[in-house]
């Protein structure tokens, strides 16, 4: 096994213990387990980025020529982000999620390993150096934003069903009960919650644990404010690389295609999360919505479509 490989599966080995540890931070909210994550996810995120510079200056390749350095980048770049906006905003109750879906992808990407080969003559570029990185960066932030979502999505279906719980237990108890019972709210802790977690419900005192729906909202806006400017630039550079290369800005190529319905869907987000009604509920499903036409451009359009942006060779 190559030594290139070897650091693939450290790192690889690095983001499973993390998640162990961040999952039990995120069940338990024990700070060992946080300051145990914190440190792994630091490490297998620098072994992927030292495996890509070794790759590149020991084969004189550029590393992003194809699917597994490709792959690789996507889920150094997804923990690099994670850990920025982590010290910055403090989740790192999404460190689970985030170094799984890394180690997941970072595996995926072994599959594709097809050793030190060369570019194909479109993409022996200099603008590789400059659309790839964009773009993949892209990804990893919608990757982030697609997580926050998720736990919004969790939270506000778990404070749905504890309200559903306190109506109908006040339904029971009497007309005067009922009035008084609190209805659905979409942004900001539901009174069912506190009063469930202090009766002791496990589900209600796990979601407690968790920020507001308010707060995980602004999360995901927050990192979908960066990605849809990196995915922005990439398709315009990648506009000026395809008239270098094949003679055209745009030439409604599969991969040009989806790139542009994912760029639709964040500026759709973007826009409606200006308004209070489409806030909170509706656009945590955008953003995961989002993410889905990301897979789908990513890996859907370039492994299972032919067109000029096919990873098969």
């Amino acid at each position: 096994m190559s030594f290139d490989q070897d650091l693939i599966l450290a790192a690889i080995s690095a983001y499973i213990v993390a998640t162990l540890a961040f999952f039990n931070y995120l069940l338990s909210r024990i700070e060992l387990s946080r300051r145990i994550g914190i440190p792994l996810a630091m490490i297998g995120c620098a072994l992927q980025f030292y495996e890509l510079v070794y790759r590149g200056t020991s084969s004189h390749i550029w590393p992003l020529t194809n699917l597994y350095g490709s792959l690789s980048l996507f889920a150094a770049m997804s923990v690099l982000i994670f850990l920025a906006f982590s010290f910055r905003l403090g989740i790192w109750f999404m460190g689970g999620f985030v170094t799984a879906l890394a180690s997941a992808f970072l595996a995926y990407a072994l599959t594709w390993n097809e050793g030190y080969l060369p570019a194909v003559p479109a993409l022996q570029s200099y603008w590789i150096k400059i659309h790839v990185p964009l773009v993949i960066s892209a990804y990893a932030s919608f990757l982030v934003a697609f997580v926050s979502s998720l736990l919004y999505l969790i939270k506000y279906y778990g404070e749905r069903s504890l309200d559903a719980k306190a109506t109908r237990a006040a339904a029971a108890a009497g007309p005067e009960l009922s009035r008084g019972t609190p209805r659905s709210i979409i942004v900001g802790d539901s009174p069912n919650l506190e009063r469930a977690a202090a009766s002791g419900n496990a589900l209600a005192l796990w979601l407690a644990t968790l920020p507001t729906l308010a707060k995980l909202d602004s999360i995901t806006y927050q990192i979908v404010s960066l990605g849809l400017p990196l995915l922005t630039l990439g398709i315009i550079t990648g506009a000026w690389w395809a008239k270098e290369a094949w003679g055209a800005y745009w030439q409604w190529d599969p991969k040009e295609t989806a790139a542009l319905v994912s760029w639709i869907v964040y500026a759709m987000y973007m826009h409606l999360h200006t308004r209070t009604a489409w806030r909170g509920l509706r656009c945590a499903w955008l953003s995961v919505l989002g993410f889905a036409t990301i897979i789908f451009c990513y890996l859907g359009v370039n492994i299972w479509i032919s067109g000029l942006h096919s990873y098969k060779m």
